[in-house]
């Protein structure tokens, strides 16, 4: 499964990368599956505090919900935030159910999300964080559909206007 196209770019504090993640926010309709995918401290749930500011969720409701497994949130549009750091392959595609929030109107974002690829339809967007040192961080958006080219193609756009470096 590979995307047509990629779009990579480095931010260079937790802010930007938060930022980036508002950006995908305004983008999205409801509906959409975001794959995180990256190694410990990457910024996985930066990006998810990011996404959940932009929707209209308080930021103390947004720790990593590490211990819980998935959290849900109230704002412009729900969301799901899925954690599976904790699971093993096996267990994350077994035990939890996923299917119902792949399948709902929210807004799904999936930490550690290689563990279930084979679970993940066909159309998500993947995001690759690669620690680079300090703060700094290479993400990497892989839309594996038209629909979500089109949302890249926005939150792209919407980085080069506000200044944001992209590769």
């Amino acid at each position: 499964m590979r995307a047509e196209f990629t779009s990579t770019l480095e931010t260079s504090c937790s802010l930007e990368t938060e930022e980036l993640e508002e950006r995908l926010e305004r983008a999205c309709r409801g509906g959409e599956i975001i794959a995180l995918v990256g190694p410990l401290g990457a910024g996985k749930t930066c990006l998810v505090r990011g996404l959940a500011r932009g929707l209209g969720v308080p930021d103390q409701c947004t720790a990593s919900p590490t211990f819980t497994l998935i959290h849900e949130y109230r704002g412009r549009l729900p969301v799901v935030h899925v954690d599976l750091y904790r699971l093993d392959a096996e267990e994350a595609s077994n035990r939890l159910g996923l299917e119902e929030y792949l399948e709902s109107p929210a807004v799904t974002v999936i930490e550690w999300a290689d563990k279930i690829a084979t679970l993940l339809p066909r159309d998500h967007l993947r995001i690759e964080l690669e620690h680079r040192g300090d703060e700094r961080r290479q993400i990497t958006l892989f839309p594996l559909s038209a629909s979500y080219q089109t949302l890249v193609r926005d939150v792209m756009n919407s980085a080069r206007h506000r200044g944001g470096q992209s590769a």
